[in-house]
């Protein structure tokens, strides 16, 4: 039982403070004369907000003002003296029974909550106590029922109380009179009020009177647990017993330091499941407080837990999408949140919405988490599938139905929603369908516009292209007839002579060039041209050239007037007769594979300058293998070209063109056959070239735009034709002039014609094996390009030589140099010569190159072309022959050689009658000895030799510095002899790779000047190699084919 000190129920009281309680009283009539009019509206909904960061009282310690000790216990209360008046109390039935002690202990208890409603160890009272209190009954008014409203779907409730007007001052902003009366919701949506603030609902004190119970609703009656009677046993107040239940519930009093949660209201009845512990039904509680989630303190472990905790505690379920509305658990749940109930009715019509709509059978609802979920939306917000099942509880269960496939259409309005998205699919295919096709119309329009401006674009460059390649062709033929009308005034009188040693082959053939810029500069040469006092010289250079080779052609063309007199101090300096430029564009364009002509096209300063320096005087150009680019500069520079139009010198410059040039001038060549292009052509022509040439054992395979033997191939048939004894025997059937009938030849050419593709593709041997390592590959460029099939002589000794000629434009035809050729790289590769020829008579050799410059004339051929001639004696007639076996209508490498071999001998060579001449230096002199004033008589002539090689390579020279290398010659002998006119003189090409170089010897006999030239490549090969690394180089095969052309006997043989 509790107990009050200092207070009785007659009224008499020892220890009491009468100034607070006359404030009280006055604050209480107060409250009552403004509020009586919308009190019952109120008295459950009428909230407090006490900031939990503002309020002191919350964190303050200090006892409060009416005697309530911190330390004290719950049933030790210091009360103010006041009268009270016995308070009526009824039961819940209709006949009110007898006062009895427990009713007067009732009252004095409901007397104290009233008079302190804030103190905490009243509130812990209430929970002790199960007992319920009517409110006083106000007359004259009509007092409302309990959560009578209608509820309102949303954040707030229409008809709440307005703001007490005790708060007004305490709130943390202003408040108007219109915000006050909104009610405390409206102030919260509005941020008047702090989302965190701890709200309290205040009960007012009122006069103590009589006042009647409310009535339980009826569906409580009949609840799980049954009907809770609020019997209070007399001799043992704090014992409950409960109807339905054969058990007694004792319930004490605790001194917990713990928060108490606060009671629901009356009228709130949840039914327990038997999971959950039996829930007990207290009095009606005069204060309760609503927390916030986050402030939301743990429970405190006593026996038996308080309704509120039961009611965050429950669970909701929800069967096939609906929740039971009615049932007791729902309503305690609803009465228990009924101020925030839209927000959670909201976001249950959701939930169930979503359940419906998938059929999920079961699903429940954790309360707790529902309160907690709700209140974070926004207002008008939907809550989302992943907030829904965050509530659930079997929330793994309801996400696999939720995620089952078609589970959708199986819920409610399934049929509507299956036959939405089959309509919907079909839509979506028949839209997806024409939307690809429009995209694949409007990317084939796209594709269709780009090609059409392309080929309009290519049209247009080509065209224009076309347009300005026709004016420079006819700018061409304008300059070559002013050439020619004044070329004899020209080649006389002071001229420029431009150089361009371009190598204009198509791409393909250029990209299978090595070092195409080195085997461009392979005519440094051609820069003694200013033996001529009349002429200077413009080389173009495909290579930047250091200042050391600079030098070294500046001392080397500076030998002329030494030379001339004996002396070398009287060595000149022609620097302004001759410039070496290189075009810019070669750093643009390095791995292009452009040739010289077309880098100087896109090369503007370098045409400037030359611009600067033809500036007033007669220039032409001569170039290497003519290209389109080379009338391209000339049309840019405005000089002629002493050269044929590129599509002239490409026609007559490949294997089958040269054919069809000897056999127009009537020039013998070797037995053969051109421009074959399948392979059953190539078959049955060199099964016929077979059976008409039974004496020839190796056919050479030559393909049409390669040079230098590079697209050549060579194998011995008749060594290797099985059916050669038997075609044999065949033409020994026949008298020859039957065997030259082509009937007799059938059997033959069908046997021949079996057996040589098997017996090509085993014993074909190209000669360049890095260009074409097999058969089929050279086969294939042999179809591709074209080529020409010739017998090679059957004879032991071959001899092939070139002869370089000149067409002038006045149509004049000499020629300007011959020699036979050396073969350092193989019997059918070139690699040097020996100037002039000595293998075939000079009048036989003049009158057939006359007749192949009279033919190469008539075709349009102008300027400098060389001819390939071979010779033997042949084995049944012990004749000499002579074949004419190629063209080139360019300026060829032993050209340049006999330009640099006249430059420092001040010889002259004539090819009429093959001899080099020349002057003998002057002899010299005493100091002592007067020289006569009278002139002296010319120098004797002699008939002098020399050989020259512009392929030279050694691996080892790369690291070997030209400087060394001439001082390494120099401490051999190995130099030219000014006063003698005979020596050695080397071609440096560039200073980067120097792997190659170019060497002209020069003599009295040939025998001497072959054994001079062999010997300088001993010494250079024995002074860059050491004995474990001899290095990838030409050298000791050069000294082999010269040691065979002059039959030296084994004792005399170069060791290497």
């Amino acid at each position: 039982m509790l107990k009050v000190k200092n207070i009785n129920l007659k009224g008499n009281l020892e220890a009491m403070d009468i100034s607070d309680l006359e404030t009280a009283i006055k604050r209480t009539e107060l409250g009552l004369r403004k509020h009586a009019g919308n009190h019952l509206n109120t008295i459950n909904k009428q909230v407090l907000t006490v900031s939990s960061t503002d309020n002191p009282e919350v964190h303050s310690k200090e006892p409060p003002k009416w005697g309530l000790h911190c330390g004290a216990s719950q049933k030790q209360l210091i009360l103010p003296p006041v009268p009270v008046e016995p308070l009526t109390v009824q039961a819940r039935s209709k006949s009110a029974p007898r006062v009895s002690r427990s009713s007067q202990h009732q009252l004095e208890m409901d007397m104290k909550i009233m008079l302190d409603t804030e103190s905490i160890n009243n509130k812990a009272a209430l929970k002790q106590q199960n007992y319920e209190t009517k409110l006083p009954l106000l007359t004259k008014k009509k007092s409302a029922p309990m959560c009578s409203q209608k509820i309102v779907k949303g954040h707030t409730v229409s008809n709440l109380g307005s703001l007490p007007a005790s708060h007004h001052r305490d709130s943390p902003l202003p408040l108007l009179k219109e915000d006050s009366m909104n009610g405390i919701l409206s102030l919260t949506e509005q941020r008047l009020i702090p989302p965190a603030a701890k709200i309290t609902l205040q009960t007012r004190a009122v006069a103590s009177k009589a006042g009647p119970f409310h009535e339980f609703p009826r569906q409580h009656k009949n609840s799980a647990v049954g009907e809770i009677s609020s019997r209070v046993d007399p001799e043992n107040p704090d014992t409950i017993t409960l109807p339905n239940s054969k058990e007694t519930i004792s319930i004490k009093s605790s001194s917990s330091k713990g928060s108490i949660a606060p009671l629901p209201p009356s009228s709130s009845i949840v039914s327990a499941r038997k999971s959950k512990p039996v829930w007990t039904y207290p009095a009606q509680q005069l204060t309760s407080e609503l927390q916030t989630p986050s402030q939301t303190q743990p429970p405190q472990m006593s026996p038996c837990q308080s309704l509120p905790d039961l009611c965050l505690d429950c669970d909701i379920a929800v069967y096939h999408g609906t929740t039971d509305q009615k049932a007791p658990g729902f309503l305690a749940f609803k009465q228990r949140y009924c101020l925030s109930w839209g927000r959670i009715a909201f976001f249950l019509e959701h939930a169930e919405k979503l359940l419906k709509d998938y059929a999920v059978p079961l699903a429940t609802i954790n309360c707790k988490k529902l309160v907690e979920v709700a209140s974070d939306l926004e207002f008008n917000e939907n809550p989302t599938k992943t907030d829904i099942l965050s509530v659930i509880k079997n929330q793994s269960t309801v996400e696999k139905i939720l995620n089952r496939p078609g589970q959708r259409y199986k819920g409610q309005g399934g049929t509507e929603m299956a036959a939405t998205k089959i309509q919907a699919a079909w839509r979506c295919y028949q839209a997806r369908k024409a939307y690809v096709c429009l995209r694949q119309q409007q990317w084939a329009s796209g594709v269709i516009a780009v090609s059409w401006l392309l080929h309009n674009h290519m049209a247009c460059v080509k065209k224009t292209l076309k347009e300005s390649r026709q004016r420079h062709l006819e700018n061409f033929y304008i300059r070559a007839k002013h050439l020619a009308a004044n070329w004899n005034r020209i080649r006389t009188s002071r001229r420029t002579i431009i150089h361009i040693p371009s190598l204009g082959y198509s791409q393909c053939i250029r990209e299978h060039i090595p070092d195409l810029a080195v085997q461009q500069n392979m005519q440094m040469g051609r820069l003694c041209d200013i033996l001529d006092a009349n002429v200077d010289v413009i080389y173009i250079c495909p290579l930047h050239l250091s200042e050391e080779l600079l030098q070294y052609y500046n001392k080397l063309l500076g030998l002329q007037a030494a030379v001339r007199s004996g002396n070398p101090e009287d060595m000149g300096d022609l620097q302004d007769r001759f410039k070496i430029l290189t075009p810019e564009a070669i750093n643009s364009f390095p791995k292009h594979h452009m040739c010289l002509a077309t880098l100087l096209k896109y090369s503007p300063k370098t045409i400037k300058r030359i611009k600067i320096l033809i500036q007033s005087r007669d220039a032409y150009i001569i170039g290497g293998v003519p290209h389109k680019d080379d009338l391209a500069v000339a049309d840019m520079l405005n000089v002629p070209i002493l050269g044929s139009v590129p599509e002239v010198a490409h026609l007559y410059s490949t294997k089958s063109g040269s054919r069809r040039i000897f056999a127009s001038a009537g020039v013998p060549t070797p037995p053969g056959e051109a421009d074959i292009y399948h392979h059953d052509q190539m078959m049955s022509v060199l099964s016929q070239l077979i059976i008409d040439n039974m004496e020839v054992q190796r056919w050479l395979f030559k393909v049409n735009d390669e040079s230098g033997g590079n697209g050549t191939a060579y194998c011995d048939i008749i060594s290797h034709l099985k059916c050669y004894h038997w075609v044999q025997k065949e033409c020994g059937k026949y008298s020859p002039e039957i065997w030259s009938q082509k009937w007799a030849h059938e059997p033959a050419l069908v046997k021949i014609s079996q057996e040589l593709p098997g017996l090509l593709a085993q014993h074909v041997q190209p000669v360049n094996e890095k260009r074409f390592p097999t058969w089929e590959k050279f086969l294939q460029t042999f179809l591709s390009q074209g080529g020409v099939i010739e017998a090679f002589p059957c004879s032991e000794n071959v001899t092939n030589l070139t002869v370089d000629m000149l067409i002038e434009p006045t149509g004049k035809i000499k020629i300007v140099s011959s020699g036979d050729q050396l073969h350092a790289d193989g019997p059918l590769r070139s690699s040097g010569t020996t100037i002039p020829q000595r293998s075939v008579d000079p009048a036989v050799l003049h009158s057939l190159c006359l007749k192949i410059g009279e033919t190469c004339q008539s075709k349009g051929v102008l300027g400098y072309f060389s001819v390939d001639f071979v010779t033997f004696i042949h084995p049944q007639t012990m004749e000499q022959q002579v074949w004419a076996t190629d063209l080139d209508l360019c300026y060829s490498d032993q050209l340049a050689l006999t330009q640099l071999m006249l430059y420092v001998t001040d010889g002259n060579l004539d090819c009429h009658s093959g001899h080099f001449e020349v002057p003998l230096g002057p002899k010299k002199t005493e100091p002592h000895r007067i020289q006569r004033e009278e002139t002296e008589p010319p120098a004797p002539l002699s008939n002098w030799c020399a050989a020259a090689s512009s392929q030279l390579r050694h691996s080892s020279l790369s690291d070997t510095r030209y400087r060394d290398l001439l001082q390494m010659c120099k401490a051999h002998g190995v130099g030219f002899d000014l006063q003698e006119r005979q020596g050695t003189v080397f071609v440096l090409y560039e200073d980067e790779k120097r792997y190659r170089l170019g060497m002209v010897t020069i003599g009295e006999d040939l025998q001497g000047v072959l054994l001079t030239f062999a010997h300088n490549l001993f010494i250079i090969h024995q002074e860059i190699s050491a004995p474990n690394m001899q290095g990838e180089t030409n050298f000791k095969m050069a000294i082999q084919d010269i040691e065979a052309i002059l039959g030296i006997t084994a004792e005399n043989k170069l060791k290497l």
